[in-house]
């Protein structure tokens, strides 16, 4: 594609971001959906949260080895084999339908914290390093809105099958839609064309770099944990998806029958395509410095995300658990709600939507601050790995205090908490931006005999 919605043209960076946006949309998309649901879909949320735990684990170290291993290995067989570690999770929860067993789920969630920790730091490097430094917040939307399309159909699916079950768990059908989309999604990944061959408009190659090694990647690793603008952005790290566990748990599987937990999540992931299409305008205003363009987006993050835990807090007053697997009912007042009592259902389904509207926000501008700290595709494929490292870590802590029943509020003050934690580094970051990232490429062409292989190290630029 030479523009958004231009003549299609395959090496072209915004083709391939949107291939990988929807490998995405298939993959961790369908796995949203399930974890939205809350348990995995399960009345009893214990084997869910502990195969998110496991998942985590493995995602800190494999989500900040990832990047190495992608500069290594390159970018299609890393991202095609990982997405099936998707739908062999999915997959792993009809067993559990049928045996009560956990273990095979929470063994797959481990497995998927290996392959979701490559798969991202694969989308990170290519979302934030193949667009132009005056597109980056555009080609970040243009992501985020075909991903999350993906929740929205996996919103969709358990709310149409399920639409007249009186059970509080999902059937084995939604678990065999979820594996055939997330198997698509996989070998959608062997689409992707090798970075190498990848030229913007101007002719200018997306790789900066000719070469790497295992050894060189070992050592770029470790200095990340020395460099002090990726340690300030830690906090923000930490705190991007830390709140899945309470808004996935505490609210939509403790508050909403099965059905309107599934309606909640069209709503949800489709208010993230409207926050990170909205939030693109300002990050890519070519009217204001990039400073002054990361102040005005954190003002609105900041606002925005303490309006909402502030609404929270009154909904979380009314109400300590949800339905227990003893068969004891929320004590939420009149009973889980059904998106039919329109008068008890439309204030918590409107805070819901604004809970995914602020993680598209805060998550947004975190990839958009990343972005602008470099141009090189190496560097930025760990910076994303790096990202989700401790993203992971953040999200193996809070779904166990979910798993170990941590009550509700407390959950919630501590997600209220963090998020007042991370704003200050990530203002310290964002005061420290320049008007151009280092490494800014030079437009050149890619020789016509520039080799076929997969990897990053293969660039010809020269």
């Amino acid at each position: 594609m030479t523009n958004m919605f231009g003549k299609v043209r395959y090496y072209s960076p915004m083709t391939q971001v949107v291939l990988v946006g929807l490998v995405c949309f298939f993959c961790p998309g369908m796995y949203n959906a399930l974890n939205g649901m809350g348990g995995g879909g399960q009345v009893d949320r214990t084997t869910g949260n502990n195969a998110n735990t496991a998942l985590y684990c493995t995602f800190i170290v494999f989500g900040i080895l990832g990047g190495s291993i992608v500069n290594l290995c390159g970018v299609r067989w890393t991202i095609a084999i990982s997405g099936l570690t998707y739908a062999l999770y999915s997959g792993s929860y009809i067993y559990l339908n049928h045996t009560g067993n956990g273990a095979f789920t929470i063994a797959a969630g481990g497995l998927l914290g290996v392959g979701a920790g490559i798969l991202w730091a694969a989308q990170g490097m290519i979302m934030v390093s193949y667009p132009r430094e005056e597109e980056k917040g555009k080609y970040i939307a243009v992501f985020w809105v075909i991903f999350n399309l993906g929740g929205m159909l996996g919103g969709i699916l358990p709310f149409a099958i399920n639409y007249h079950s009186e059970s509080n768990s999902l059937s084995d059908s939604v678990y065999i839609a979820f594996i055939v989309l997330e198997s698509l999604g996989a070998v959608l990944g062997l689409a992707l064309a090798p970075p190498a061959k990848v030229t913007r408009n101007d002719g200018s190659s997306v790789v900066l770099v000719k070469y790497t090694s295992a050894r060189k990647e070992a050592l770029e690793i470790l200095k990340l944990f020395l460099n002090p603008t990726i340690i300030a952005l830690v906090p923000m790290c930490f705190t991007s998806n830390f709140f899945y566990s309470y808004q996935f748990g505490p609210v939509n599987a403790s508050i909403f029958n099965i059905r309107t937990r599934g309606f909640n999540n069209i709503f949800y992931w489709g208010a993230q395509m409207v926050g990170a299409y909205c939030l693109s305008f300002l990050l890519d205003n070519q009217h204001m410095s990039r400073r002054k363009r990361g102040l005005c987006a954190f003002a609105i993050v900041a606002v925005f995300f303490n309006a909402i835990w502030g609404g929270t807090l009154k909904q979380q007053l009314k109400y300590t658990h949800g339905p227990l697997p003893s068969g004891e009912p929320t004590d939420y007042p009149g009973g889980l709600i059904d998106f039919l009592e329109h008068k008890r259902a439309a204030g918590p389904i409107i805070l819901y939507t604004l809970y995914g509207l602020g993680d598209a926000l805060y998550q947004n501008l975190a990839y958009w601050i990343i972005g602008s700290l470099t141009n090189d595709n190496q560097k930025l494929s760990r910076y994303a790995g790096f990202y989700k490292g401790i993203q992971s870590l953040g999200n193996t802590v809070a779904w166990q205090l979910d798993a170990k029943s941590v009550s509700y509020m407390n959950q919630l003050i501590g997600n209220w908490v963090l998020l007042v934690i991370s704003l200050p580094p990530m203002l310290y970051v964002i005061l420290t931006l320049k008007d151009h990232s280092e490494d800014a490429p030079v437009p050149e062409k890619v020789p016509e005999d520039a080799e076929e292989k997969d990897s990053i190290e293969t660039a010809q630029v020269v």
